[in-house]
């Protein structure tokens, strides 16, 4: 199987950071809510804690890479001719799955680093703050990041119903593109 994608085909590449990035954001999402319910004081809190933020900061670089990719890559065109409202739909969920892969770590970022501190990742390496933010822009930060999360969760849940559709009632091979 070829790196890069073909007309027809897509590279090993384009898969392997499909799933690596659902896999981060699905499971950030998860870790998140269940953050959501601890307490400050909850031994758990602070460990999950650290590891939302050393994914999260993992899955933008993912995210970053993907969107890249994306943009410097072919496209195959679809497994059977779609009606125009099909198609315009896959690339509007198409782009906002790929601006929201972005936005969630980047607000998330702004929420950990706001006051000047660093994210400590895997190893005990630190991820400094490029610059802190007032407790309003937190505050904001925070919204979006909450917001986006579960919105991410829905185009997901729209994106994996779509290739459902396409593999089980179309028949067309749409879903299996995407498998090994």
């Amino acid at each position: 199987m070829a790196m890069t994608n073909s007309s027809t085909r897509f590279g090993w590449l384009t898969r392997l950071l499909h799933w690596l990035v659902a896999i981060h954001i699905l499971g950030l999402v998860g870790l998140g809510y269940y953050m959501v319910g601890l307490s400050y004081y909850d031994p758990n809190y602070h460990d999950s804690l650290y590891l939302h933020k050393a994914f999260g900061v993992s899955a933008l670089a993912l995210g970053l890479i993907k969107a890249l990719w994306y943009l410097a890559n072919t496209h195959p065109g679809p497994t059977a001719a779609l009606p125009e409202w099909q198609q315009r739909a896959s690339s509007v969920v198409h782009g906002l799955l790929l601006l929201l892969m972005v936005a969630i770590p980047v607000s998330g970022y702004l929420i950990s680093t706001s006051a000047g501190d660093g994210i400590e990742l895997f190893g005990g390496i630190e991820l400094a703050a490029m610059f802190t933010v007032s407790d309003e822009w937190r505050d904001i930060a925070i919204e979006v990041h909450e917001f986006t999360a579960y919105a991410i969760l829905a185009i997901t849940a729209l994106h994996a119903l779509a290739a459902l559709k396409h593999q089980f009632i179309d028949r067309d091979g749409t879903l299996k593109r995407m498998l090994w």
